[in-house]
């Protein structure tokens, strides 16, 4: 046997005794390519730690070793080819070429609201952007596409009023153009950060929070993991349906997963879309108590026990609404099954103290409110509830014998640009979002009162500087963490009991107040709005605001004022006599909403004219009327244009209208009635529903 022969034989007998595994070991699968496309956003400026805090590289550690995340952001870039600095022309793109991502993510556009930009060449903007994308397909052709709608700019931008905002919503919606076109998948990195400012501190860049924020819609949108099977915290056990009307079941679940949902034993079936979002229409069902729900995917299942079918009242606004049955002086419990709540408590109130950094986190995060599960009224429950909703509910439950669902998130002291959602405001009245704290459209005492409770803030953030804390007070938080928790309910209605807190301002008050109106109707679906005038009360902004009220009932269709001049107070905010207010307020739902054969209103004056040396008041609705204790009507009075002053005048009632005698006043101007403070005014009508605070010209 030659040496060749022997050598031969050694090496098969060596790789014989090799290991199989060794033998047969797997190719190592290449890595799934992810490119990040975009502006300074993804690049991660302004963050501390840039290299591990964007949100790509968040994004790496989210997707695991089986992705190979690349960053290919470029600060001040524009998708624009004729703006100011194009991403065609950046090293990043060339970069991003080479590496041809086997999924890309692409936000731009930011930087496209520049006036330099997008002033001049938005109908090149489509163009460009699928231009963009046919590049990076070019090189590999079988890419996957997730382009992004735009994050936020915050209303504190210095350009946000002069052309920002309103560019910025042009731009998303090209985007969304560009999505259809492109047949690309559509990611949204707005709506998640939106409600979130205190993450944009300069108005552009997320802290690494935001950006985490951003590396999970991406990681979502990648895998198609949403979480399993979600719906909103509104569902539980008891809750109230409604009735009588097709009305919308939705919530989250992995991308394409289907859903089944039975409603009371009928089946509906959806599929989870590529944001994990799916919906079932549930015809209208008659009002019944003792229903299942059952929500189901192949992996889970939520089963709901005892739900009813009614009609389902939003009750809000700030103390007096809040005030509970327990603290009231009239509100008798009657625990009652047929009554459903669902109380949402502030977990930190606003009394005058510093809260502790515990406090401001959860604060800043939205957690305001404590979780809450829906509750059958018992006396304990009821005790705990709203007086004036829960006697608004009871009398609908004793009038129209069905489940009443009642939502109570009231906040002490709240404003009411507090209750409007941000985007209503940054489109419609953007001032009264810069620098809320010492915005003089804001009244002083919410404004002193939320920087005491803030006083422990942080000063700075990520080297950004001075970051306010968000607040109960400020504009559009209580929207924002107590509307938006109730995902789109399908609420029958709202009833508000708030403007203690904004008394000061009657003219911005004047414009928020239908401003809140349109913000809820827009969320929840045209629903009626009943609300209650302030009482009486010794501050003297309150009757030129309790007139400014009045006036608002005419500037929207469906609403309702409910008079309580001749309740209240004169040292106290919260008086302890609720219940007339919540059988005011059913009466306007009773006869405005349900038809019902009842007079919610009391006497409205229409207009007053000279005739002689009287003067005489038309009301509506005509009826009978009359002083509320059976002696003399009192609290009108006339302006003698003479002296400009107001005086007392005797008054009366003649065929239907209020006689005034003037023979005192030389040259009568102008007629008001209950305009003190805290009033002693007694016009009613046959029922005893009480006239409202009103001034009007004497033609």
């Amino acid at each position: 046997m030659t040496w060749r022969n022997l050598l031969a034989g050694a090496l098969a007998l060596t790789l014989f005794f090799v290991p199989a595994d060794a033998r047969r070991k797997p190719k190592e699968e290449p890595k799934i390519k992810v490119s990040c496309v975009g502006n300074s956003i993804t690049y991660g400026m302004r963050l501390d730690n840039r290299e591990e805090d964007c949100y790509p590289a968040q994004l790496q550690r989210m997707l695991g070793d089986r992705y190979e995340v690349g960053n290919f952001g470029k600060s001040g870039a524009t998708l624009l080819r004729h703006g100011h600095r194009p991403y065609f022309e950046q090293e990043e793109f060339r970069q991003a070429m080479a590496f041809a991502g086997d999924i890309v993510v692409i936000h731009l556009g930011i930087n496209d609201t520049d006036p330099r930009n997008w002033p001049h060449f938005r109908d090149e903007f489509v163009g460009d952007y699928l231009a963009l994308i046919d590049s990076l397909r070019s090189v590999n052709p079988k890419a996957r596409f997730l382009i992004a709608r735009m994050t936020p700019i915050g209303s504190h931008h210095t350009r946000f009023i002069s052309g920002t905002k309103t560019w910025h919503a042009q731009i998303q919606e090209a985007i969304e153009t560009v999505a259809d076109a492109a047949g690309a998948e559509l990611i949204d990195f707005y709506e998640p950060l939106h409600r979130y400012p205190w993450l944009f501190p300069d108005a552009v860049h997320p802290t690494a929070e935001g950006a985490s924020i951003l590396a999970k819609t991406v990681y979502s949108g990648i895998t198609g993991d949403y979480g399993g099977l979600r719906v909103s915290p509104m569902f539980s056990d008891h809750m109230v349906l409604p009735r009588e009307k097709a009305f919308l079941i939705q919530g989250t679940a992995d991308a394409h997963e289907k859903v089944k949902v039975t409603v009371d034993g009928d089946v509906f079936e959806a599929e989870a879309n590529n944001r994990g979002q799916w919906c079932v229409l549930v015809p209208h069902r008659p009002a019944k108590v003792g229903a299942e729900l059952r929500i189901e995917t192949a992996k889970s299942s939520l089963v709901y026990r005892d739900v009813a079918f009614g009609d389902i009242w939003l009750c809000s606004g700030q103390s007096n609404m809040e005030f509970e049955v327990r603290q009231s002086s009239d509100a008798a419990p009657r625990p009652d099954a047929g009554l459903r709540l669902y109380d949402m408590k502030c977990n930190w109130r606003t009394d005058n103290v510093a809260w502790p950094a515990t406090a401001l986190d959860s604060v800043n995060h939205l957690q305001y409110f404590a979780p809450m599960r829906w509750q059958c009224a018992s006396e304990d429950a009821i005790a705990r509830f709203s007086a004036v909703g829960y006697t608004f509910g009871q009398m609908l439950r004793d009038s129209l014998q069905v489940p009443i669902g009642l939502i109570c998130n009231a906040v002490g002291g709240s404003t009411a640009e507090s209750w409007i959602d941000r985007e209503t405001l940054e489109t419609r009245y953007p001032a009264i979002l810069r620098d809320w704290l010492h915005n003089d459209l804001i009244m002083e005492w919410a404004r002193g009162r939320a920087e005491k409770n803030l006083a422990n803030r942080p000063a700075s953030v990520e080297g950004y500087g001075i970051v306010p804390a968000r607040h109960p007070y400020e504009p559009c938080y209580n929207f924002e963490a107590g509307i938006l928790p109730l995902d789109h309910f399908p609420i029958t209605g709202v009833i508000w009991y708030q403007g203690e807190s904004n008394a000061e301002r009657v003219e911005v008050h004047e414009e928020l107040f239908p401003l809140l109106v349109d913000s809820w109707r827009n969320y929840f679906s045209d629903v009626p709005f009943y609300y209650v005038q302030l009482s009486s009360l010794n501050r003297p902004s309150w009757p030129i605001f309790r007139d400014s009220q009045r006036r608002l009932l005419d500037s929207r269709p469906g609403l309702g004022m409910a008079v309580t001049s001749d309740l209240g107070d004169p040292a106290d905010v919260h008086y302890r006599q609720k219940k007339p207010v919540g059988e005011r307020l059913a009466l306007q739902a009773l006869e405005k909403h349900y038809g019902h054969a009842v007079k919610a209103d009391g006497p409205l004056a229409r207009e007053a004219a000279r005739v002689g040396q009287d003067i005489f008041i038309d009301f509506y609705p005509q009826e009978a009327l009359r002083s509320a204790d059976g002696g003399p009507i009192v609290g009108f009075e006339v302006q003698d244009a003479a002296d400009g002053l107001f005086h007392p005048v005797s008054a009366e009632v003649t065929g239907g209208l209020v006689r005034l005698d003037c023979a005192a006043i030389r040259a009568p101007k102008a007629v008001r009635y209950a305009w003190q403070p805290y009033t002693r005014a007694n016009l009613v009508n046959a029922t005893g529903l009480p006239a409202s605070t009103f001034r009007l010209p004497v033609r």
